[in-house]
This record gives structure tokens, sequence and C-alpha cells, in this order.
């Protein structure tokens, strides 16, 4: 992995964590009862919008064959993955570790 890689993950990785807390701040809850879900919405709209053809683009391609007469090529499926979408991978694995832990109770609830 190449330096630029490497921070431009790091980078994308701290943004997506202030996120996080963001979120379980406004909502009165610790980081790591939401990082899970924070991780799980950055990865979904991360892969929608670096994946190319698929099921969007032939629902596209066949309403514009539709409406004009002109049969297009559908495009086929094909995803780029890159820095950003590795390190919401790895929010979404830590999160996933941590909200694990702490449903089997071995991270101990807050106390209030």
């Amino acid at each position: 992995m190449s330096k630029k890689s490497l921070s431009i993950m790091s980078i994308a990785f701290l943004i997506e964590l202030l996120v996080a807390y963001s979120v379980g701040f406004f909502f009165s809850v610790r980081i790591i009862e939401v990082m899970f879900f924070v991780g799980l919405a950055f990865t979904v709209i991360i892969f929608f919008f670096t994946s190319s053809g698929g099921i969007i683009s032939n629902m596209t391609t066949s309403e514009v064959s539709a409406r004009t007469g002109i049969i297009q090529k559908s495009e086929p499926f094909i995803f780029k993955r890159g820095p950003i979408f590795t390190a919401s991978i790895l929010l979404l694995l830590i999160g996933l570790v941590l909200f694990i832990l702490l449903v089997y109770g071995v991270i101990p609830p807050a106390a209030n």
C-alpha cells in the first residue's frame, strides 16, 4: 500500500470516527454503541458511489431504451475498491467486534 493511500485511509477513518462520535454524542450513547451502524452506513454509501453498472444502471438503460426506441448496451458491474472504502470496512469490523463484546457483557454497560 502506498504512502498516499495509507494517509487517505487514515484521514477517512478519522473523519468516520468523528462522525460516529458526533452521532453518539447527539443520541447520548457511547461511541462503541453506534460505531458499527455508522460504519455500515458509510460502507453502503461508498459502495453505491464507487461502483458502476449493475441494477441501477440497467434500469436507467432500459428506461432510456423504452422512451427513445434505441437499444443501448448494458454496462457490466464494476466495483472500484479504494482507500476510503477500506477505511469504512475497517470501521465496520471494529464496530462489529465492539458491539458483540458489548452485547455479550464483556464490555460493561455505561454507569450513569
